[in-house]
Formats: structure tokens, sequence, C-alpha cells
């Protein structure tokens, strides 16, 4: 089961807003709104963007998808990027598309003269971390904090 992976346009937003609900679904968001979540997807889609959001496709359909963010690393004055967000559905799963997406963010982060691609999960989202150990990626020491603005 080969997946083609390709940027998100204007064209094929609408396609791969279910599957940015489920994502968000899976993390518990309360409050998905389709507007908001158009808005703000939108910035990583054309020439001035802020990152790039890239999908699989599948027999025609979005299985999976990907969000990278531009990012900088102070501690090193260098540029990375960050993937932010990385989803596959269900029925896709173990098909090798999540770790498609995984290589194709780091080709972003290689043509685009970012030092690595960088992610986080959630401490019990084993089924990703099996996925991430097989990557060659290391697991960063780093602890994450959020507070409320």
């Amino acid at each position: 089961m080969d997946a083609e992976i390709r940027p998100v346009t204007a064209e094929t937003l609408a396609q791969v807003e279910p599957l940015i609900e489920a994502y968000q679904r899976f993390y518990e968001v309360e409050d998905i709104d389709a507007q908001r979540n158009r808005d703000f997807f939108s910035r990583f889609i054309g020439t001035d963007r802020e990152g790039w959001l890239l999908a699989a496709w599948l027999d025609g359909r979005p299985a999976g998808f990907g969000c990278y963010y531009r990012f900088l690393s102070s501690l090193e004055a260098v540029p990375t990027v960050l993937m932010n967000d990385l989803y596959v559905v269900e029925d896709a799963r173990g098909a090798g598309i999540g770790r498609a997406l995984i290589e194709a963010g780091a080709v972003l982060a290689r043509e685009s003269g970012a030092s690595w691609l960088e992610w986080n999960t959630a401490p019990d989202n084993h089924t990703a971390q099996a996925l991430y150990d097989r990557t060659g990626a290391e697991k960063s020491t780093w602890i994450n904090y959020e507070l409320k603005a």
C-alpha cells in the first residue's frame, strides 16, 4: 500500500479537514471549530507560509497528514522544523504512512536549511512512540511545560 505524500492545497484542504478534526478528537479537544481550523491551517498553504501541511493520499483519499512549523533553536542558534501534528486514519495504520510523513518532514527540514526535525507526543501514546523509536530519532531529555495565556 503506497501512499502519495504531497502538500495540501487550498483545493484539497476541505478533504483533509475531517482528519484534522479526528486528530483533535483523539487528543480530546473540547471545542472543535471547522472555520477556526480552516483559518489556522490555511497559513501552511501557498508560497508565503509559516510551515507545511502535507497529506498522504491513498486510493484518492487522504489517509494521514503532518503539519510542520518553521522553528528556531536559540540554544544552538539554528533553524529547525517542528512536526507539531501527525495523524493517520485508523484503517491505514501500520501501512507505513506515519513513517512516510516523518521522512517527508525530514526532507522539508533539510531542504529549508533546518538542522533537525523535532516533535513531541503524549506520554501514553505508546503506538506512536513505537514508530518514532524505529525512525532513528533520539528521545529528548527535555520536559515540556504549558502556561495558559
